[in-house]
């Protein structure tokens, strides 16, 4: 691997984690294009802890006030906003169990040197933003939040593990399916990857010692800057469009990737 691959690499990390295309399959796509035939395990876990960094700036206010309200919950005082910081919790934990539950079962499958299944799921995923953009607006914000929502959108973000399908996509759209609004179907979203990009660190620390020394330090720090940069940029860009309704633009790409991935691979 050359600095300019991870420089590829670590940007379409960054801007495929949060844009409704898939980072999964893009990198399963582009290692076979860039004749990557296996990219080091500490590279990809490098690459995921700078998008989860992103997460944790763009979000920080919302974060903040999550950690802070349930600090004061169990020292039984009471907060501005606490009620809706709290609708959140119960909800995300539901949420991630879940994610987990159907995220490990799909991780059993090897999709490895297979970048043709990656192209027809991203032309899944395009239908599914279609779909999405047809549902008629939802009204609940985290006020209401229950429970059946939290296993909605738990269930699509660990569908969302296979190569092709964009988590943030069907995710997002599982929560507009529930009856979210559309804003707090986007931040519910993102919020929810904290815990399963942790959950999926956590279950690659024993490997952490074998990794040592796989990869050059230039290129992990090329990676993790160049995907910290773009998820930032691409979180920012894309919740207006969320609030707007216009995930399906997305499909206007995927659709035409796809196809190419499916006629090229």
């Amino acid at each position: 691997m050359t600095i300019i691959q991870a420089a590829i690499l670590g940007l379409f990390q960054g801007i495929a984690e949060f844009l409704p295309i898939s980072s999964s399959g893009h990198l399963l796509i582009f290692k076979d294009l860039m004749g990557l035939a296996e990219v080091p395990a500490l590279f990809d876990v490098v690459l995921h802890v700078a998008t989860l960094a992103s997460i944790v700036v763009v979000f920080r206010r919302r974060i903040g006030g999550i950690i802070a309200s349930m600090a004061r919950w169990v020292a039984r005082r009471h907060g501005e906003g606490d009620a809706e910081n709290l609708a959140i919790v119960i909800p995300a934990i539901v949420a991630t169990a879940l994610t987990g539950a159907v995220g490990l079962a799909i991780d059993r499958i090897d999709f490895s040197g297979r970048p043709e299944v990656a192209s027809g799921l991203l032309l899944v995923t395009a239908l599914i933003l279609i779909a999405g953009s047809r549902l008629k607006p939802g009204a609940t914000t985290y006020r209401g939040m229950t429970v059946r929502h939290g296993v909605i959108v738990g269930l699509a973000q660990g569908i969302g593990v296979l190569p092709g399908i964009s988590r943030s996509g069907i995710s997002i759209s599982a929560g507009l399916a529930s009856g979210l609004e559309r804003g707090t179907a986007g931040e519910f979203s993102f919020l929810l990857a904290i815990p399963a990009i942790l959950g999926a660190l956590v279950l690659k620390l024993d490997e952490l010692p074998a990794m040592a020394g796989s990869v050059a330090v230039p290129h992990l720090v090329v990676g993790s800057v160049v995907a910290f940069a773009a998820g930032v940029g691409a979180l920012l860009a894309l919740m207006p469009l969320v609030r707007k309704g216009k995930l399906a633009w997305f499909a206007a790409y995927l659709i035409p990737a796809g196809l190419i991935g499916l006629c090229i691979l």
